[in-house]
C-alpha cells in the first residue's frame, strides 16, 4: 500500500485540485445541457429553456411550439448525449487501467465491433424476420440487435480468455483483436450484399449520430448505461492498485479476478447500450482520460467521475457543432469526434513513444 501511495503521489497531491475540477465540470455540465437544448432553428434562449424546464410549462417568452421542440426533441437528445459521452469516457478509463495501456479503449476488445455487427445484421437481414416479431419490437429492433451483438462478443471473449477460473488480460487483448477483425469482416460481407437503401442506412449509422434520440431510447438505454457506470467507482481503489501489476494488487488485498469480471461486464453493457442508440463514436474514450490525467493525476477515485462529466460535455459540444456547422443539414457526430480525436491520439502516441524510448 505504501508503494501504491508513493506512485499516486509522485506527481504531487492533487486531491484538492481534483475535487475543484469535478465541481467545475458538474456546473459546466448543467450549462452545456441548457445550451444544447437552446441550440437550433427556434428562437429559444438559454434562460427561456431553463425556465421552461423548471416549470414544465412554456415561459412568457417561449412559445408552445418551441416548448415542444425543447422537451420532446432536444432534451432527450441532450440527455442521451450526456450518458453516452459518460459511458465512452469512463469505459476508456477502465480499459486503460485494466490493461495498463494508455491507448486502450472498448474497441480494443471487440465490444464495439460486435455491437456494430448486430446492428448491420438487423439493417441488412432484418426484413427476413417474421412481421409479427418486428411489429412487437418496433423501433427497438436496431438498438436491441446492436446490444445483443456486443453481449455475444463479450461472452465469446470471456469464454476464450478464461481458463481454470482465471482471466488472462493478454489473452483477452489478443482475442478481442481477433473478434473485432472477424466482426468487421462479416460486416464487410453484409455491406457487400446490401442494396442501396440498406447501404445508406449502414453508412449513416456507422458514422454515429444522436439525431434519432427519443424518450423511449433514453428510457431503454439510459438505465443500462447508468447502472453499469454506477458500479465502476467502487473499482477505483482496485484499479489504482492494479497499475502496479496484478501480483502486487493481489498481495495488497485486491480480488483481481473479481475486479476483471465486474469491469469487463460493466463496460460491455455500457458500450453495447451506447452503440445501440448512437452508432459508432470514436476517440472519446481516449481523449477524455488523457486530458484529465494531465490535470488531476491518475487516481481513479477522481478520474472516473471527472471522466463521466467531461465525456458528456465533449459529446454534447460535438453534437452542437455537428448540428450547426452545415445547418440546416446535420454532420454525423462520429466525423466530428474523429476529426478532433485522431490528431490528439497521434500526439498521445508520439508522446508515449518518446517517454518510453520506443
Amino acid at each position: 500500500m505504501i508503494g501504491h501511495r508513493l506512485r499516486l503521489g509522485a506527481e504531487g497531491d492533487r486531491t484538492g485540485l481534483a475535487r475543484l475540477v469535478i465541481a467545475a465540470l458538474a456546473v459546466l455540465t448543467v450549462l452545456v445541457l441548457l445550451l444544447s437544448t437552446a441550440t437550433g432553428a427556434s428562437d429559444a434562449s438559454v434562460v427561456d429553456v431553463a425556465l421552461s424546464l423548471v416549470s414544465g410549462e412554456p415561459s412568457s417568452v417561449l412559445s408552445q411550439r418551441d416548448h415542444i421542440i425543447v422537451i420532446d426533441i432536444r432534451l432527450p437528445r441532450a440527455l442521451l448525449g450526456l450518458v453516452i459521452g459518460a459511458a465512452l469516457a469512463v469505459s476508456g478509463v477502465v480499459m486503460q487501467g485494466l490493461f495498463r495501456n494508455p491507448l486502450a479503449d472498448p474497441g480494443l476488445i471487440g465490444i464495439s465491433s460486435g455491437a456494430a455487427l448486430g446492428a448491420v445484421l438487423m439493417i441488412v437481414l432484418g426484413g427476413a424476420l417474421p412481421a409479427v416479431f418486428l411489429g412487437l419490437i418496433g423501433a427497438f429492433a436496431l438498438p436491441l440487435a446492436a446490444f445483443t451483438g456486443g453481449l455475444v462478443a463479450t461472452l465469446l471473449l470471456y469464454r476464450i480468455a478464461t481458463r481454470h477460473g482465471q482471466t488472462s488480460i493478454a489473452t483477452m487483448l489478443l482475442a478481442g483483436l481477433a473478434i473485432a477483425a472477424l466482426a468487421n469482416a462479416v460486416t464487410g460481407v453484409l455491406i457487400y450484399v446490401a442494396d442501396d437503401r440498406q447501404l445508406r442506412d449502414v453508412t449513416f449509422w456507422s458514422l454515429g449520430s444522436l439525431a434519432g434520440a427519443t424518450w423511449p431510447k433514453v428510457v431503454t438505454a439510459g438505465p443500462i448505461i447508468l447502472l453499469s457506470l454506477s458500479v465502476l467507482p467502487f473499482l477505483a481503489r482496485g484499479l489504482n492498485a492494479i497499475t502496479l501489476g496484478e501480483a502486487t494488487a493481489f498481495h495488497m488485498g485486491v480480488k483481481v479476478q473479481k475486479l476483471k469480471n465486474i469491469a469487463v461486464v460493466s463496460v460491455a453493457a455500457a458500450i453495447g447500450a451506447a452503440v445501440a442508440v448512437s452508432g459508432g463514436i470514436a476517440f472519446v474514450g481516449i481523449v477524455v482520460p488523457h486530458v484529465l490525467r494531465m490535470v488531476i493525476g491518475p487516481d481513479h477515485r477522481y478520474l472516473l467521475p471527472a471522466s463521466a462529466l467531461l465525456g458528456g460535455i465533449l459529446l454534447l459540444a460535438a453534437d452542437m457543432f455537428a448540428r450547426t456547422i452545415v445547418a440546416p443539414a446535420e454532420l454525423p457526430i462520429g466525423i466530428v469526434t474523429a476529426l478532433a480525436g485522431a490528431p490528439f491520439f497521434l500526439w498521445v502516441l508520439l508522446r508515449h513513444r518518446a517517454s518510453t524510448g520506443l
